[in-house]
């Protein structure tokens, strides 16, 4: 009989530290996706207040792991959660590979991979996006001041973890001012 071991979508790829910056990967108990029915957001907004103590994000944001995730959809990142009634809930842990960079040098190192601007004033803390990593749909969510996280789907960890190895080197070999 087969042993099979559980591995994570970034092992043996992660960590990395290059320059100024480090990249970890991140990992759920769950993923979930949240679609509340025709008007019901109000009541599945309480409810998931309730359960992760987040209100359903406006567009492009995030708090306390509950992500935007398009028009009236949102991703809940950590404990599975409850039912929700007057919702459609969808588990999506074993489809995603999440990764946080840190460091001074972590906007930099990103925008030479996504078309969007990351200034703070633009997306700073509590903003996120989907966007493009390079040639990969992915969620960019700000985290802190010099922290990002990254979503992928779960077969693009390696080109991902690829692409933001390249974008550090080339950030790192960057003369110091």
């Amino acid at each position: 009989m087969a042993n099979l071991i559980a591995k994570s979508p970034f092992d043996g790829l992660l960590p990395l530290t290059v320059g100024r910056v480090q990249v970890t990967e991140i990992t759920c108990d769950a993923i979930t996706w949240v679609a509340p029915h025709k008007g019901q957001m109000a009541k599945v907004s309480r409810a998931l207040d309730g359960q992760v103590g987040a209100d359903f994000p406006a567009p492009n944001t995030h708090a306390n792991g509950v992500v935007w995730f398009g028009p009236e959809q949102a991703l809940v990142l950590g404990a599975p959660l409850k039912p929700i009634a007057g919702a459609a809930l969808v588990d999506h842990g074993s489809a995603w590979a999440i990764c946080a960079l840190d460091g001074a040098d972590a906007a930099e190192v990103l925008a030479r991979l996504v078309p969007i601007d990351l200034r703070d004033g633009v997306f700073g803390p509590g903003a996120a996006a989907r966007t493009l990593l390079g040639h990969m749909n992915c969620v960019l969510m700000r985290t802190g001041p010099d922290r990002f996280q990254v979503m992928v789907f779960r077969s693009m960890a390696a080109s991902c973890a690829h692409e933001i190895s390249r974008a550090m080197a080339m950030v790192a070999a960057r003369p110091v001012s």
